[in-house]
């Protein structure tokens, strides 16, 4: 990261009652996704795709972005932004940066696509493949992005930069619905991406409803990538359910001759199995529902729990997607029973019996 050329900068002045205390809670959040550095009133945080340094003055904190590249610099402004508002949303203080990235502008890490081939590989596995231009940075940073699925009947229209680096959406008629999906497989020379989507039933599915409906030239939104991968380890658990399968399937076919994955995946049933190719060594194996509701069995926590783990000193790395209770079980698991080090497992919930979207994630 220190040698990464950074070309483009913005500032923004963010009035506060509690600047010092802002700067800490900001500092603290980004210690467990790049390297972080205070020294009094200044902090400096580096990330994957940038960095900001921060200044507590009396009654504001200045911030100062910088990115080798349009979309590294907007990722840096937005996430600054969103956490920002978020530590200090008792005072809504107004965010407007100045310099590179101005307001109005499409948003850098943007792209329109548009259906070009669909495929059904089960009864409730659903692949679009989606072309689109210059997609190379989504081939690196990240297995998931964003999709922004227009609304029945609405004609698309996208957000562009808002003032405060958070995009600025459309009138509520015409905002898209926006669910996370993984990249399943990305040809950027075609300018491709495969999106698998699990068919759900029931209301508040957008994603499951555009891809039962899809049809070749629908036009959906995409910004990303992120969520990250895994790092290289000779052990690796790789587990979830159905809604993760897309995600386990890519990382698998990625691991290199010599690591040995254990992989654990709950579905519906046998039909929804689906064939996953690597050259590692794969200890795999399905669990059927078998009439289960999805995310009211307990079949994959238990699974996780029956693994056994080298005690060989090998490297180890955990992957888990899976449904919130589940989530929160596997993670409790992972870290208090196995003792694994926070940079040797990964456990998202990707989806919460009840909520929509990214509500998944909320307590």
């Amino acid at each position: 990261m220190a040698d990464m050329p950074r070309n483009l900068k913005a500032s923004a002045e963010i009035a506060l009652s509690c600047p010092q205390d802002i700067m800490q809670r900001l500092c603290a959040h980004f210690a467990d996704h790049g390297d972080v550095t205070i020294d009094g009133a200044r902090s400096r945080i580096d990330t994957a795709f940038g960095s900001a340094s921060l200044e507590a003055c009396q009654g504001c904190l200045k911030v100062f972005a910088e990115g080798n590249d349009e979309t590294s610099l907007a990722y840096v402004k937005l996430s600054i932004a969103e956490h920002l508002l978020h530590f200090a949303s008792a005072e809504s203080p107004a965010i407007v940066w100045q310099g590179d990235g101005a307001a109005g502008q499409p948003l850098p890490y943007f792209r329109e696509m548009r259906v070009v081939r669909t495929a059904s590989l089960t009864p409730h596995m659903r692949r679009l493949t989606l072309a689109g231009s210059d997609l190379g940075r989504f081939a690196t940073g990240g297995l998931h992005v964003r999709l922004l699925l227009p609304r029945d009947g609405a004609v698309p229209a996208w957000p562009v930069t808002g003032e405060d680096g958070r995009p600025s959406w459309p009138e509520a008629e015409r905002r898209p619905d926006v669910r996370i999906y993984t990249i399943r497989r990305i040809d950027v020379d075609k300018g491709e991406v495969d999106i698998d989507f699990v068919l759900h039933d029931g209301d508040g599915m957008p994603g499951a409803r555009f891809a039962a409906n899809a049809r070749i030239g629908d036009v959906v939104g995409m910004t990303g990538p992120g969520g990250g991968g895994i790092p290289a380890a000779d052990w690796c658990l790789l587990a979830g359910d159905e809604t993760a399968l897309p995600a386990i399937g890519r990382i698998v076919e990625a691991l290199p001759a010599g690591v040995h994955a254990v992989i654990r995946i709950e579905v519906a049933d046998g039909g929804e199995e689906q064939e996953l190719v690597s050259q590692a060594t794969l200890d795999l194996k399905w669990l059927h529902r078998n009439g289960a509701a999805p995310g009211k069995s307990t079949l994959l926590q238990d699974a996780v729990r029956e693994v056994q783990w080298p005690e060989d000193g090998r490297s180890v790395f955990a992957w888990v997607g899976c449904e919130h209770k589940n989530f929160r079980a596997i993670r409790s698991h992972l870290r208090q029973d196995r003792k694994l080090a926070r940079d040797a497992h990964l456990v998202v919930a990707y989806w919460r019996c009840g909520y929509e979207g990214d509500t998944a994630r909320t307590d």
